[in-house]
């Protein structure tokens, strides 16, 4: 590695990857809310845990999107193992994408409890989103009854603009290895989704986390 891309690297590292300061915290959570998105802190994975769970009555429909953050904070594996909701992933992936296509589209798209994250949140209040496929972007935007987004706050962001830097310069890379090395495919910011206000009063909560997780 080059000193010139590792001086590169490692200002990424500190742009994007550094969590935020109570101040830059309290300025996105005041203006999530004042745009209609609830918000919860949470001090670590854990307590965000804890958190996601107790929104999510037992019994219910509960799709979570293919997250880092989902994954490292325990939330999909105590999903799967609690056995205390219906859980959509692994219908879908038990049924024939060839003959069952249409139901597994209409299945990911409007469960009762979306969970995942996003890639960026503005101090402004707004949620930005980039995906390969789409597929989580629809139920975010209006498809779940309710969206639950789990985000560490190293991705709290002055404006749309470094918004989409994060997205292109800092994140895009490390998922693209990521998904290079998991299924041997490149990755590609084929979607973005823009959230700056939710219409339906208590839809959305984000949880914020003082620790860094995901992308």
């Amino acid at each position: 590695m080059t000193t010139e891309l590792q001086t590169e690297l490692d200002s990424l590292n500190r742009r994007f990857a550094t969590l935020a300061d109570e101040a830059r915290v309290a300025r996105a959570a005041a203006a999530l809310e004042a745009n209609g998105i609830s918000v919860i802190r949470a001090a670590d994975a854990e307590e965000a845990k804890g958190i996601v769970l107790g929104l999510i009555p037992a019994g219910s429909e509960v799709h979570a999107g293919a997250s880092q953050t989902l994954q490292t904070s325990g939330i999909t594996e105590e999903l799967e193992k609690s056995g205390r909701h219906e859980l959509v992933g692994p219908r879908i992936w038990s049924m024939d994408r060839e003959t069952q296509a249409d139901e597994i589209r209409r299945l990911g798209s409007s469960p009762d409890f979306m969970l995942g994250s996003v890639h960026a949140v503005t101090e402004t209040g707004s949620l930005v989103a980039a995906s390969a496929s789409g597929s989580q972007l629809g139920p975010y935007a209006a498809g779940a009854g309710k969206v639950i987004l789990v985000v560490g706050t190293q991705k709290i962001v002055q404006d749309l603009d470094e918004a989409l830097s994060r997205i292109y310069d800092y994140v895009f890379p490390l998922e693209d290895a990521r998904a290079e090395a998991a299924y041997g495919v490149h990755s590609g910011v084929n979607k973005i989704l823009i959230i700056n206000r939710e219409w339906e009063p208590e839809r959305t909560t984000v949880v914020l986390v003082d620790e860094a997780l995901g992308f």
